[in-house]
């Protein structure tokens, strides 16, 4: 098994008190270990999995040639190059009811969407451009030879590859896969992740507030970020700034789950234990990533569950969850796509104050002008205790390592929230 350093030994400007971000990235990448188990489920169960083995096609979709739309089959040769051309009308094709009759020279097929090509015609010419008169059609010059008809197998091909195992499963790969028939699917097993908050002052909602208490509002922005990436939860509560409590439950998650999340516990306050049981426990870097906010973050390994040592302010836990939590855990579900989450270039139209020397993830509004051109502004207030800047903006402002302080109109990085937040 691949170790923390092993991985960090060989990169360049590791610094474990002050990780760049695209560093930290790097480290986590490394250090994954994707689930391989597969499971069998209904092909409507298998919406957001991971597709577990590659699927080839047993038959051809189209199984015919068929038309794209409603109009006339016919032969293309029957055609005058430069002319209208009247043919007899033969019959009606029907998707489900063919057309049985032979086509003659000089004749054409009523046919409709979906209907198979009947024998000998290899055209469609769409009803609007056609002219029914009696038992007679009339064609107009100029049309394409081949026009309008889908061939067998242009969509999936017997013995073609169709879906590579590690791809997501959304609505068109199940509708591709119920083309070929199939009521069951091959998925890889959904990602168990438990996670819990930490601190003496957090008090469950539903109960009144004592003294110097706070509500914890993380487990429940946890639970929405991973409930959304499909994941089994396990949601241990919150567990009290004590040594022993600490080690019992991260003892109990890893052997129970893939991946462990904690909130709160990671910086250097007295009370703030996570860091040296994770020495004790397991193997850890322990990061004071070069990153507002979120600058304290731990990672590493308990068993074979891989640990997430978040922040304990509401929007840190946020920011560091999207920028390395998600990627991470969804790489660990079996996914073989690109799971980075894009950046626009657009215009700021505040300034921003920044220094240089670390990434910085302000909380913005992406939003278009009358001359729908795009902009973005910060929300107000930046702080990693103000969560109410999560729930006003729609993307983050992603200011970059070496970058200074924004001027309004300057053109900035933005994250969309959309399907995330």
């Amino acid at each position: 098994m691949t170790t923390l350093q092993q991985i960090t030994s060989c990169m360049d400007a590791y610094d474990p008190e002050a990780l760049a971000v695209d560093k930290a990235r790097a480290v986590v990448r490394a250090f994954l270990t994707p689930v391989t188990t597969n499971e069998r489920v209904a092909l409507r169960a298998g919406l957001g999995r991971v597709l577990g083995e590659d699927i080839v096609s047993t038959l051809d979709v189209p199984a015919h040639d068929n038309s794209a739309m409603d109009g006339y089959a016919l032969r293309h040769a029957d055609l005058a190059p430069d002319a209208e051309t009247v043919l007899r009308l033969a019959g009606s094709a029907f998707a489900g009811r063919q057309f049985d009759g032979g086509v003659g020279k000089g004749e054409c097929v009523r046919i409709m969407t979906g209907a198979v090509m009947p024998k000998g015609t290899d055209t469609v010419v769409m009803q609007e451009l056609a002219r029914a008169e009696g038992d007679g059609v009339r064609i107009p010059a100029g049309q394409k030879q081949g026009q309008n008809r889908r061939l067998a197998g242009e969509d999936l091909a017997a013995g073609k590859a169709v879906l590579q195992a590690g791809l997501p499963l959304g609505p068109a790969e199940l509708g591709l896969l119920a083309s070929l028939g199939l009521a069951e699917v091959t998925v890889r097993r959904r990602l168990r992740v438990a996670f819990f908050s930490t601190g003496d002052e957090l008090c469950s909602v539903g109960t009144r507030l004592a003294e110097g208490e706070v509500y914890d509002s993380n487990r429940y922005t946890l639970y929405g970020m991973l409930s959304r990436l499909g994941c089994d939860i396990i949601d241990m509560g919150v567990v009290r700034d004590d040594p022993a409590s600490l080690q019992r439950a991260l003892k109990a998650a890893a052997a129970d789950a893939d991946a462990i999340i904690t909130s709160g516990g990671v910086s250097v306050g007295e009370a703030d234990f996570i860091r040296e049981l994770l020495g004790k426990l397991g193997e850890v870097v322990f990061w004071k990533i070069a990153m507002k906010p979120g600058r304290p973050m731990a990672f590493g390994r308990i068993g074979t569950a891989n640990f997430f040592g978040l922040p304990g302010n509401p929007v840190a836990v946020m920011v560091t969850f999207y920028q390395f939590v998600r990627e991470a855990l969804l790489a660990l579900s079996g996914r073989s796509d690109d799971c980075t989450l894009p950046l626009l270039r657009v215009p700021c139209t505040a300034g921003i104050r920044k220094n240089p020397g670390r990434t910085e993830f302000q909380r913005g509004t992406l939003s278009r002008n009358d001359q729908e051109q795009w902009s973005v502004c910060p929300t107000g207030a930046q702080g990693s205790g103000v969560l109410r800047s999560m729930s006003e903006a729609n993307c983050f402002i992603v200011l970059e390592h070496e970058r200074g302080s924004v001027e309004p109109g300057d053109l900035v990085q933005v994250q969309l929230f959309d399907g995330l937040v």
